[in-house]
């Protein structure tokens, strides 16, 4: 391992962050993440990290930080539209798991990272306004990359021994190196998202999704109660067929009162759906979008990851997490193989095929294919669910998941510290953002 690696991470989202934490704790120090946005804001909503990433934050010291503003999700739960419970499965410790899954925002989760990263590799390892647009190799073993300066006006060039593409879905990283891609790929559903101050429901730590085979909504707290007696952030993400959206695009109030329509029966008696909705301070619109798997992530001392590298639709949890890591797994093969490019290689031949894996699920749907069955076999809804679909095979899409995901109890318990573990481990010892939702 050569410490004085020069490291240029493009992207400074869940993967770029935990990527510059990683190699920190290995011992790089000459490390640099550059990103487009002047500034990086508390923006987005919610996400999910399974027990199998929340190991990793762990192992990186950012535990602590992250969950004080988090929900230790508890349980996890599939309803069938007319109401009736199909599923429900224990979540993080519940499940058996040594580490808890977290529910957070998005916004929360980042500006911890980015924070963190600052104050162990110094002001200068976060360079914003900075977009990644081209690269082309330096003799054998050396990369020159090209930025521009947005907001600022005018382009730089720096050296790197290391480049690695964490600039997510529209990656100008992979981009370069697969030019002949195209735009991303799209399964016909568009998603709206919000999060909205509420009364718990359920557990108060509960994980919901609602919906027959054509439409849904994905349930979640992501901020706990101040006090008890007090709301929770509530985060909620719906599903709908593109065919169903008004022609053009539309503005706040008009995207609010398009998913009313289409969800102002769905209240439940421990959940007024139609009022989460109406209660969101905002509500965003997604293409539910992702890319066909690559056969290649590592090009010589160049290496996609996170949603640069294997971009899924967001079902299961798994984007965030598996961002995290790779930027764990990254860090490990550069600290432990002499030649960045045999590193990197080897990165790729132990990750791109699990996740390969993992984006083929969650083109099925993950563990929301359970709704699609049940509504295809009773869509007048059931009384009970085990005249519709057996506990064997609900319990079976459940554990097929996990195990392509990583996150099974057997799994991750088997190894009580990551298996990309490098180093000692870390302790919080960073100034904590303030928030700002």
């Amino acid at each position: 391992m050569d410490s004085d690696l020069r490291i240029v991470i493009a992207g400074a989202g869940i993967g770029g962050l935990s990527a510059a934490l990683s190699l920190h704790a290995a011992g790089f120090t000459n490390v640099v993440v550059v990103e487009a946005v002047p500034s990086i804001q508390p923006i987005g909503v919610g996400l999910n990290i399974l027990p199998n990433a929340v190991r990793e934050l762990t192992g990186l010291g950012v535990f602590d930080a992250v969950s004080r503003r988090a929900v230790k999700t508890l349980d996890f739960s599939l309803y069938h539209r007319c109401g009736s419970l199909i599923w429900r499965e224990p979540r993080g410790v519940a499940a058996g798991h040594r580490w808890p899954q977290l529910s957070v925002h998005r916004g929360h989760l980042q500006q911890t990272l980015a924070a963190a990263v600052v104050h162990r590799l110094g002001q200068d390892s976060l360079v914003t306004d900075a977009r990644v647009v081209g690269f082309e190799p330096r003799g054998a073993d050396r990369v020159k990359v090209a930025l521009q300066h947005p907001a600022a006006g005018g382009s730089s060039v720096h050296e790197a021994d290391v480049l690695i593409g964490a600039d997510g879905l529209h990656s100008t990283v992979r981009a370069a190196l697969y030019p002949a891609e195209g735009e991303p790929c799209g399964n016909g559903l568009v998603m709206w998202r919000g999060t909205t101050w509420a009364e718990p429901y359920l557990s108060g730590r509960s994980m919901i999704v609602i919906g027959d085979d054509q439409q849904k909504i994905v349930v979640y707290p992501i901020v706990p109660p101040a006090s008890s007696g007090s709301p929770s952030l509530i985060n909620w993400v719906t599903g709908l067929p593109s065919t169903a959206l008004p022609p053009g695009g539309t503005n706040s109030a008009e995207r609010r009162a398009h998913v009313l329509r289409h969800y102002s029966s769905w209240a439940q008696p421990w959940l007024d759906i139609p009022a989460l909705i109406s209660e969101a301070v905002d509500i965003l619109e997604y293409p539910m979008l992702d890319r066909d798997p690559l056969p290649r992530w590592a090009f010589g001392h160049v290496v996609l990851l996170g949603d640069a590298a294997h971009p899924m639709y967001p079902v299961g949890s798994n984007g965030a997490t598996q961002a995290i890591v790779d930027g764990r797994a990254v860090a490990y093969y550069l600290a432990t193989l002499d030649d960045p490019g045999e590193a990197l290689a080897a990165f790729e031949a132990d990750r791109r095929p699990k996740m390969t894996g993992v984006q083929a699920a969650n083109r099925r749907m993950g563990p929301e294919q359970a709704i699609d069955l049940v509504h295809r076999r009773a869509p007048g809804g059931f009384t009970a669910v085990e005249d519709v679909i057996s506990i064997d095979e609900l319990r079976e899409i459940s554990r097929r998941y996990a195990q392509t995901g990583g996150f099974t109890p057997a799994q991750l318990n088997a190894e009580p510290t990551s298996p990309y573990a490098v180093g000692q481990p870390l302790q919080d010892s960073f100034p904590q953002p303030a928030e700002s939702w």
